[in-house]
């Protein structure tokens, strides 16, 4: 039988004290023991991102990383990252910038945005692309994603209409995309 370490960790705000075999994964204490699923098991290799959550506020690939390394730091996974109910800006971006098909990587995604934003708060579209590049998406092609990032960078405000607005975007561009978004709401509510 194998051994068991103690380990004592902060996951999303919240204290746990487990014993754990010292070649259990992050990923697989943080889903199996404590139900954080949104960090997903992706390749156990480090090349695709979908398992990313912060320790101690930096990005790292739980796949790779074991619990017992945890101990005595802080974790946050992407169910960390809402706060009271509400979605954090980069949550609420990649929702309003559709920034997502199938979902598999945007926990990952959101989690490399969140350290990247917090390295460097105005970053251009480039240095966007390069602080993803340790992320994987199979689906998007990463223009959302990439516009999703910037529209926090930007201080972007989401209101009723829910338009993505980025710097990127030319004024005529945000104005024809909350124009029809407009006449289509009107035509849902039958006022012409």
């Amino acid at each position: 039988m194998a051994s068991s370490t103690s380990i004592s960790v902060e996951v999303d705000g919240v204290s746990y004290t487990d014993n754990v075999e010292p070649r259990l994964l992050l990923v697989q204490y943080l889903r199996e023991r404590l139900g954080k699923t949104g960090t997903l098991i992706g390749c156990d290799t480090t090349n695709c991102g979908a398992c990313t959550v912060h320790l101690d506020g930096v990005s790292v690939k739980s796949c790779t990383m074991f619990a017992v390394q945890a101990d005595g730091h802080k974790v946050t996974t992407i169910e960390g990252m809402a706060q009271n109910g509400k979605l954090a800006p980069l949550q609420e971006a990649f929702h309003q910038c559709h920034a997502l098909q199938c979902g598999f990587c945007t926990p990952g995604m959101i989690m490399q945005s969140a350290s990247l934003l917090k390295e460097n708060p105005h970053p251009t579209e480039t240095e966007i692309r390069e602080g993803l590049e340790g992320n994987l998406c199979r689906c998007t092609g990463y223009q959302n994603i990439v516009a999703a990032v910037k529209s926090v960078a930007d201080g972007v405000e989401y209101g009723d209409s829910g338009v993505c607005v980025s710097e990127s975007l030319t004024h005529e561009v945000a104005k024809e995309l909350t124009d029809e978004l407009t006449d289509d709401d009107s035509e849902t509510a039958g006022v012409s």
